[in-house]
């Protein structure tokens, strides 16, 4: 946690020592608190959209979630997926609450990971409906352009390797033998033998349960929470449509979506903590090339006060509250 808070302060005071010069005081004096508030409050709705998709997901494969635990979970996922490479710590945490609260393993490592395959569909069709209708009259330039048509492709690839091994988990299985006698090729090989074994059965054991899933809550998987992903990924982007409106700048909607999305897929790499230090980078190259550069600084703290610090405080505290919960449960022997 504390790497990756040094981590992201750092590189925010470098982002604003490159950018603020006299004119920044301007902007800042012209802050409007409202538009500030209102994106803090989208980003809570947006929050809830993605609590009624997995209650909804839940719901139709027959267990019952309340509403109040799936935020919950979905509040204690930010703060672990904001100290873990890529964000990838919120999917144990997810599924760890939902087996808590009676989901078998299987359906709920099956509903967490369909929810990743609606996240890819809905920023790859956005993806290539900005590319087809709006790519010539965007102002974002040829680099921003190639990183979007490069993020878009890596996204369609992905939604097409994950429907393959579904289909087919004897390429799966190859892959990830591949990737691991390459990575582990030091190791003895019973050692090796065994991790392989592992790897087989618990292959066996995914594609079981996604299929089983799949089979079983075929009408909860293409209705409702395919709405709450897109309003999730809709309210998501609008929020920093409302930060800069609230530093006096025109939203920028389309523009900003693009960033947007250009963002959300390079965040998914797995370099450094909830992407600390990339998604700064990669707002600040972005959105400096359509709004003032002397805002850009501000603009990317205030974007990360909502995306990232507040995600520490509020998934902190939603975890410490799980944490008690679950210890008061416990028979102390």
């Amino acid at each position: 946690m504390w790497i990756s808070i040094v981590f992201t302060t750092a590189v925010l005071i470098a982002v604003l020592y490159f950018t603020v010069d006299e004119n920044t005081f301007t902007y800042i004096r012209q802050l409007n608190p409202l538009f500030l508030l209102l994106a803090f409050i989208l980003h809570i709705v947006s929050l809830a959209f993605w609590a009624f998709r997995i209650q909804f997901m839940t719901k139709h494969i027959g267990y019952q979630v309340p509403f109040r635990y799936c935020f919950n979970l979905i509040l204690a996922n930010l703060f672990v997926g904001a100290i873990t490479p890529s964000q990838a710590g919120g999917e144990p945490v997810r599924i760890h609450q939902l087996y808590r609260a009676g989901v078998p393993v299987g359906d709920a490592t099956a509903i967490v990971i369909t929810e990743r395959l609606f996240d890819a569909i809905v920023l790859g069709l956005t993806g290539a409906i900005v590319i087809v209708l709006l790519g010539n009259l965007l102002s974002l330039g040829s680099s921003a352009l190639i990183a979007l048509y490069i993020s878009w492709i890596l996204m369609v690839a992905a939604i097409i390797l994950f429907l393959y091994a579904i289909r087919s988990p004897v390429i799966l299985k190859r892959l990830i033998k591949g990737f691991s006698s390459r990575i582990l090729r030091k190791w003895d090989v019973k050692r090796l033998e065994a991790l392989l074994g592992r790897v087989d059965r618990e292959v066996d054991n995914f594609h079981e349960s996604l299929t089983h899933f799949m089979k079983k809550g075929k009408g909860g998987i293409i209705g409702w929470p395919i709405v709450f992903t897109v309003l999730f990924w809709f309210s998501e982007f609008f929020t920093a449509s409302l930060i800069l409106m609230g530093l006096g700048q025109p939203p920028y909607v389309v523009q900003s979506f693009v960033a947007q999305i250009i963002i959300a897929i390079i965040m998914m790499i797995p370099l450094t903590p909830g992407g600390s230090g990339i998604a700064e980078v990669s707002a600040t190259s972005l959105y400096g090339l359509f709004i003032p550069g002397a805002i850009v600084g501000v603009f990317v703290v205030l974007w990360r006060m909502v995306f990232y610090y507040f995600h520490l405080v509020i998934g902190f505290m939603a975890g410490l509250a799980i944490i008690r919960k679950e210890a008061g449960t416990v028979k102390i022997e």
